[in-house]
């Protein structure tokens, strides 16, 4: 279920019990879902989310809080055992890929790397084998990447899970499993190099005064139009020597939830947007007022910017799922399959 404090406290003797199992003399021993299942006696107590998600707009879309169900039978907070006729078979699959990015200050890419995974969560009954498809153009390794077709997705390296049959991984793109319970990872992937990043950071720094220093930072965001960042933060540290700062935006339209303040106490600019749509500017211009002159050492203590982000339903590597299919043939057993893409920044700085 979700994690909260009083999900926590209802289900203490459970979570005691689990990292009993689960380590020794501080060392971890066993981390599988389908292992502990067999050592762990104690059944969950399910705790009602505070705030309901709302009704959903799309009935093909799920609410992001479906996945946080519980994967073993569970127990009401009286002591009954909760009913699970009505449990739907689904399965969520999420493709998340983790950013590293570093900017010049002309705003060129000096470094970037892309860590992703493809995870999943199995609520699925009789734990059938599943058929999943990925790219049919998708090329492992640097060294075969001379031959590939144009616009074909190239990773650095790729590692499966322990329970995936790849005999026809090499060539028909495609994996064969029988998803354990719970939450686990089908594959991790790295991509190095060359790719569109969906944001750029072009940073300007000049002197207006001995005592004064007017700074802007321009933010691309060039994923498509129907693509935004969501929770963005921009963050400028600035010199300890800095008396104060105002800040001013130039928004473009779409943007929401856009503010900019300086904070005293950790002397830096911190920059928040709710949402940053595709195929736009947004621009921040900071005023600095010194308690002394700029020198050289001053100016070197400005930066460097840093950004996080997270892109709904938008990767850069373009890894893709074809398919998600049950291998067998098993008639009337339908299960909702529900497919989500995730880009989020893990390290996007940008040196001034």
């Amino acid at each position: 279920g979700t994690l909260s404090e009083e999900a926590i406290r209802k289900n203490f003797i459970l979570l005691y019990e689990l990292l009993d199992e689960m380590l020794d003399y501080g060392y971890p021993q066993v981390t599988s879902t389908e292992n502990l299942k067999s050592f762990v006696y104690n059944e969950p107590i399910v705790v009602t989310p505070i705030a309901n998600t709302g009704q959903m707009v799309n009935p093909k879309t799920a609410s992001a809080s479906a996945v946080h169900k519980p994967v073993i039978d569970s127990v009401s907070a009286s002591g009954k055992k909760a009913t699970t006729t009505n449990q739907k078979n689904e399965i969520f699959v999420d493709i998340l890929e983790r950013l590293n990015v570093l900017f010049s200050n002309n705003g060129y890419v000096l470094n970037s790397t892309i860590d992703g995974c493809i995870q999943m969560k199995s609520y699925l009954a009789g734990n059938p084998e599943l058929r999943l498809a990925l790219n049919d153009d998708l090329v492992v390794g640097r060294e075969k990447s001379a031959g590939a077709p144009y616009g074909a997705v190239v990773l650095d390296d790729i590692n499966f899970h322990e329970s995936v049959n790849l005999s026809e991984f090499e060539y028909a793109k495609t994996l064969q499993f029988r998803p354990p319970d719970g939450e686990f990872v089908v594959l991790n992937y790295r991509l190095t190099g060359d790719f569109k990043t969906p944001f750029r950071i072009f940073p300007a720094i000049e002197e207006t005064a001995p005592k004064t220093i007017e700074i802007s930072v321009l933010v691309r965001a060039e994923m498509p139009e129907n693509h935004f960042g969501a929770n963005v933060t921009v963050e400028l540290p600035l010199p300890k020597c800095t008396a104060a700062a105002s800040c001013s935006l130039v928004t473009s339209p779409g943007t929401t939830g856009a503010h900019a303040e300086y904070s005293a106490q950790d002397k830096k600019v911190v920059w928040t947007m709710k949402k940053l749509p595709g195929n736009s500017e947004q621009t921040v211009r900071i005023k600095v007022t010194l308690t002394q002159p700029c020198t050289s050492m001053i100016r070197r203590e400005i930066g460097p910017i840093s950004m996080n982000f997270e892109i709904p339903m938008y990767n850069v590597s373009n890894l893709q799922i074809k398919y998600l299919r049950i291998a067998e043939n098993m008639p009337g057993y339908t299960p909702y399959r529900w497919v989500r893409y995730v880009t989020q920044s893990s390290s996007y700085v940008c040196r001034l």
